[in-house]
Order: C-alpha cells, then sequence, then structure tokens
C-alpha cells in the first residue's frame, strides 16, 4: 500500500526544482515510480526511459564518488539520508540512513528525480573520466571471465533465470569464481546488506545452479 503524503516533508524535498524549468521539446516527459525492495534500507525508482546502456552498471557509495561522473547521483548525493545510489538499465536504486522513514520521503524523492530527470536529465557526464566510469562499473561489478564449461553454465544460468529477478528488486548478481564445488557471487544494490539476501541465495540460488550445474555444491557471497 502506498503510504500517505506525509503533512510536511523535510525542507532539503520541498524545492526540488533543477535550473532548467521546462522539458526539451525533443524529448518526452520522464516518468518515476516507486518500489519498495526486500531490503528495508533501498528503494528502487524506476524512470519511464533508459538511463544506461549496453549493459553498464554504476556504483557510489560515498558523495565523492560520482564527483565528474554521474550527475545525476551527484544530485541524489545532495540529499541528507543517501548512503548509496546504484544505477543500472531504466532504475536507480537509493539507499538510506536510518535518520528518515521511507514513509517520510519516499514520494519527494520520486519526484526529486523525476523533476531532475526531465530537466537536466543528464546521467553520466559526456567528459566523464574513462577510469572512473570503469570504476564505478567495477564497483557494481560484471561477471568474471568464465573460464570452464562449467563456469559458462554458471554465468548462462545467472544471467537467464537469476539476475532478471534479482534487478527486479533493485539489486544485481555478479559471477567471480568457481572453485572446489563452491561458487562464489557478488551482491549489489538492494541486495547488498539486504537480511533476506543470504536466504535467497541458499535457498533460490544456490539450489538452481546444483540442479543446472551438477559439480556445485555451494553458493556463497563475495564480503565486499
Amino acid at each position: 500500500m502506498t503510504p500517505a503524503r506525509p503533512a510536511c516533508p523535510p525542507p532539503y524535498l520541498r524545492t526540488v526544482n533543477t535550473e532548467a524549468t521546462t522539458t526539451s521539446p525533443a524529448r518526452p516527459p520522464v516518468s518515476v515510480y516507486a518500489e519498495m525492495t526486500p531490503n528495508p534500507a533501498t528503494m528502487r525508482f524506476v524512470s519511464s526511459r533508459m538511463l544506461v546502456h549496453d549493459g553498464r552498471l554504476l556504483e557510489f557509495r560515498t558523495p565523492e564518488e560520482p564527483v565528474g561522473v554521474s550527475p545525476l547521483a551527484e544530485k541524489v548525493f545532495n540529499l541528507p539520508f543517501v548512503t548509496g545510489v546504484f544505477i543500472s538499465s531504466n532504475f536507480v536504486t537509493v539507499t538510506k540512513n536510518n535518520v528518515v522513514t521511507w514513509d517520510l520521503v519516499q514520494l519527494e524523492l520520486r519526484e526529486y528525480i523525476q523533476d531532475y530527470l526531465n530537466t537536466d536529465g543528464r546521467v553520466v557526464y559526456d567528459h566523464a573520466p574513462a577510469q572512473a566510469l570503469a570504476d564505478a562499473n567495477e564497483r557494481a561489478t560484471t561477471h568474471s571471465d568464465a573460464k570452464t564449461p562449467d563456469e559458462e553454465k554458471i554465468v548462462r544460468v545467472l544471467e537467464e533465470y537469476i539476475r532478471p529477478a534479482v534487478e527486479g528488486d533493485g539489486g544485481h548478481i555478479a559471477f567471480r569464481s568457481f572453485e572446489e564445488g563452491v561458487v562464489t557471487v557478488t551482491l549489489r544494490g538492494a541486495c547488498s546488506g539486504c537480511p533476506s539476501s543470504m536466504v535467497t541465495l541458499k535457498q533460490g540460488i544456490e539450489n538452481m545452479l546444483k540442479h543446472e550445474v551438477p559439480g556445485v555444491r555451494e553458493v556463497v557471497a563475495e564480503e565486499l
């Protein structure tokens, strides 16, 4: 159930307009809706347009990391309760601290992101340093190279069956290694620090990989 709009939102969310005041006629208006994730500290904000392409993933864990790289992440980090921003395809996953609750800021944060996308609209700076983009993508993690047929099967299962569901919750999963029957993955975005992620890892992901790849005996999350 969508919480009622609070009578008095925090002052840092009352004025959300950027310098521009109208949407470019060449670009259709962007709408954004909010979704809860299994992680109570994160919320997923889904845009009606793609934000990043070619499978790019961007993760920022401090206000300093997106500077000169992602103006969208910079904008979100201007809010004092934000502790993390994860950008993939058409959504932004925002992680907050414990100072505020989502029912206080959810609607205003959605409008804040939507207003930005309809005014400035940039997600990545045109001249963002290549290394900084690579670092942001590495923080979000892509799959490690599969070196054996079993590793290729593991990556295929993650891509076809598991990753879409994880991304639907505002997170990301990536293959890291397969040694002595143990598959190591990384969990980012909403999955990072999620209380239910270990249950999902063991009861869902592990069981599926054991069924599809007989050599798998356990799945663990990489310590970050």
